[in-house]
């Protein structure tokens, strides 16, 4: 993708200068003052880093707030494809000022935030206002023809239908891409379930597993998430797991309950947030819904606009949104 938007900014800044080239010496005067007018209203952004995890929500979010950054308060916005403990690692390095979808990771929590006993590198920089879902997931036809599928009770029953020649004999469950928040294996292991987590890679090659099984008609189970945009194309049907209750991740190895809902939010770097950059009060103040970013999200991934389009797109639809953002506090 990198070589296609380096080529696109290119394209972009020819065709400019030779329109500023033709409009004369005075048009590039008045947009030389009216740019400089700007900055004193807004303040010198500078350079916004933002990480880019590797699911097309997060690429939503990251690309709608790094969309206005720019437009509306001139900062020179940076996107980096990195995974999330990658990611945090950048914060102490100046790599990286913005992860702005988290999921919860306590363990970077207490590496990176001070309060926590960390080098104080990272902190919170409050919600997004989404929600996020991780569960067990089978497409609709099988919930239908198999109802009690749905408890987890009763998946050995069903675990030959689920063999792959990846799976060893056993039921195959269809992680995603393993540096995900996912304790699948531990709960396969802890909860006796005759089932071997085989990874799909990424959130692609999952999407594209549950929507050939459910037009296929072809088992499957595995590891899913909301919000997320093909969750209204195809509604997969959540597994109960046992329920989850206060501590029962945190042992890793140990885990035996489902994934929690989560307030996703946003992690930014402690010299970022103490900054004078304008761009720390849009990242305060940045919140929306599932309904939003699954929006911009299928954008992306089914309509097939670039991520700079897809955001632009929904930043000129929703003006006043994008105002309170801008005007908060």
């Amino acid at each position: 993708m990198k070589p296609t938007r380096v080529s696109a900014l290119t394209g972009s800044l020819a065709t400019l200068a030779l329109v500023l080239s033709a409009c004369g010496g005075g048009d590039i005067e008045k947009e030389t003052e009216a740019n400089e007018s700007q900055a004193a209203e807004t303040g010198d952004c500078g350079e916004l880093n933002m990480a880019v995890n590797p699911w097309v929500g997060f690429e939503a979010d990251a690309y709608v707030v790094g969309h206005v950054a720019q437009e509306e308060l001139g900062c020179s916005v940076t996107y980096k494809d990195l995974k999330e403990e990658v990611s945090w690692q950048g914060f102490g390095s100046g790599e990286v000022d913005v992860v702005i979808e988290d999921w919860g990771h306590p363990d970077l929590e207490k590496q990176y935030f001070e309060d926590q006993g960390g080098d104080g590198s990272a902190m919170d920089a409050g919600p997004t206002g989404n929600v996020g879902i991780i569960g067990w997931y089978v497409p609709p036809w099988m919930a239908e023809e198999y109802p009690d599928i749905t408890d987890w009770n009763n998946l050995n029953k069903y675990a030959d239908l689920f063999e792959t020649p990846e799976s060893d004999g056993k039921g195959q469950f269809l992680g995603a891409d393993p540096s995900y928040v996912q304790f699948d294996e531990a709960i396969v292991n802890n909860l006796d379930l005759d089932f071997k987590v085989v990874f799909s890679g990424s959130e692609a090659a999952s999407i594209a597993a549950f929507e050939k099984a459910e037009k296929d008609k072809t088992p499957l189970i595995g590891y899913f998430y909301e919000p997320q945009w093909f969750m209204s194309e195809v509604p997969l049907v959540k597994v109960s797991l046992p329920e989850y209750t206060d501590g029962c991740q945190d042992d890793a190895k140990a885990v035996a309950c489902d994934y929690p809902e989560t307030e996703l939010k946003k992690i930014v770097s402690t010299s970022f947030m103490e900054s004078d950059s304008p761009a720390v009060g849009l990242i305060e103040s940045f919140q929306w819904t599932n309904d939003d970013q699954n929006l911009v999200a299928k954008y992306i991934s089914e309509d097939g606009m670039s991520a700079e389009d897809a955001a632009a797109k929904w930043v000129d639809e929703n003006p006043d949104q994008v105002e309170a953002w801008l005007n908060a506090g």
